[in-house]
C-alpha cells in the first residue's frame, strides 16, 4: 500500500511539475482538469508519465529526481501532443513510448551540465523528432488540421485567459485552465500571481502586433508566457522586470514561429528564458560592482 501511495505521489509531481509545481495535489487537480476536456489526454498524459519516469528508474537515474516529478512532466506532454498530432492507434501508442523514453535520455543529458536548465526542451526535441519521422515515414497517422479561421469573431477576454493556461497541456477548456489555477494555488500564491500575470500580459502585445481574436480566444498566444512568468517570477521588483521581459519576448518568438510554419510547442517558453537568464549574467556581475 505505501508503494503504491509513494508511486502515485510521483505520478501526481510528474504533472505539477509541467508547470514547476512540485506538489502531488497540485498535479492531480491538473490531472482532473485534462480529463474535464478530454479523458483519452488524461490517460495519453498518464502513460506518458508513467513511461518516462520508468525509463529514468530502469536506467539508474536519480532517486530524488525521480520522486520529485523531474523525469515524469516531459514524458506527460509527450503522452498528451501524441493525442493532438497522431490518430490513436498501436503504432501511434508505440511511438509515444519511445519518444516519452527519448524525453527521459535528453533531460538526463541536460542534468550534465549547469548553464542551460532543460526546463520542457526534452519534451520539444521528442515530439519534434516524432513528427519529423511521422512525416517522413508513416504520414498517413498524423491528423490533419481542417480549421477554418474566422476574423469577424470578436476578442473572449475570460476565454483567452483560462485556455492560455490550460494550452500549457494542450487543453482548450475554460474549466482545465481553472483547475490548472486552483492546482498551482494549492502550492503556491506566488506562483498564482504570476500564473495570471504571464496569461495576461501577451494579449494587449499581441493584438498591437496584429494576432486576430480567433488565435488570442484558443489561448496560443499565452501558454509560453504562463510558463515564462512562473519560471522568472518572484518577490522581487527585478524578478517581475525579468518575467516581463521574458514573457513579452515569447509572444514575439511564437509569433515568428507560427508565420514560418513551425510547430512551436513550449520553444518560445525555453528560449525566451534561456536569453533572459543570458542576460541577467551579464548585467547582474555589473550591477554589483557598481
Amino acid at each position: 500500500m505505501t508503494s503504491l501511495y509513494n508511486s502515485l505521489l510521483v505520478l501526481g509531481r510528474g504533472i505539477g511539475q509541467v508547470m514547476f509545481q512540485n506538489n502531488a495535489l497540485s498535479g492531480l487537480l491538473m490531472l482532473i482538469g485534462i480529463f474535464l476536456n478530454s479523458w483519452q489526454m488524461g490517460i495519453l498524459a498518464v502513460s506518458g508519465n508513467i513511461i518516462s519516469t520508468l525509463t529514468a528508474y530502469f536506467s539508474g537515474y536519480g532517486c530524488d529526481d525521480i520522486k520529485n516529478g523531474l523525469y515524469g512532466f516531459n514524458g506527460t506532454l509527450v503522452g498528451i501532443a501524441s493525442g493532438v498530432f497522431m490518430e490513436l492507434s498501436l503504432s501511434s501508442l508505440l511511438l509515444m513510448t519511445v519518444a516519452s523514453c527519448m524525453s527521459t535520455w535528453i533531460a538526463r543529458l541536460f542534468s550534465f551540465q549547469r548553464s542551460l536548465p532543460g526546463f520542457t526542451a526534452p519534451f520539444i526535441l521528442s515530439v519534434w523528432i516524432l513528427l519529423g519521422f511521422c512525416t517522413w515515414i508513416v504520414p498517413d497517422i498524423l491528423l490533419v488540421s481542417d480549421t477554418v479561421t474566422d476574423t469577424t469573431q470578436g476578442i473572449n477576454y475570460f476565454q483567452t485567459f483560462s485556455f492560455g493556461i490550460g494550452q500549457v497541456m494542450f487543453q482548450g477548456n475554460i474549466w482545465t485552465g481553472l483547475f490548472f489555477l486552483i492546482g498551482i494555488l494549492v502550492n503556491s500564491r506566488t506562483a498564482v500571481f504570476y500564473t495570471v500575470f504571464g496569461a495576461l500580459l501577451p494579449i494587449p502585445l499581441a493584438f498591437l502586433l496584429g494576432i486576430d481574436a480567433e488565435m488570442l480566444n484558443m489561448g496560443l498566444m499565452g501558454y509560453n508566457g504562463v510558463l515564462c512568468a512562473i519560471a522568472l517570477g518572484d518577490k522581487s521588483w527585478e524578478g517581475l522586470v525579468w518575467a516581463s521581459c521574458s514573457v513579452l519576448l515569447s509572444v514575439i518568438l511564437q509569433i515568428i514561429g507560427m508565420n514560418l510554419g513551425i510547430t512551436t510547442l513550449t520553444a518560445p517558453f525555453v528560449v525566451s528564458v534561456w536569453i533572459i537568464m543570458g542576460i541577467q549574467k551579464l548585467v547582474i556581475p555589473i550591477t554589483e560592482k557598481s
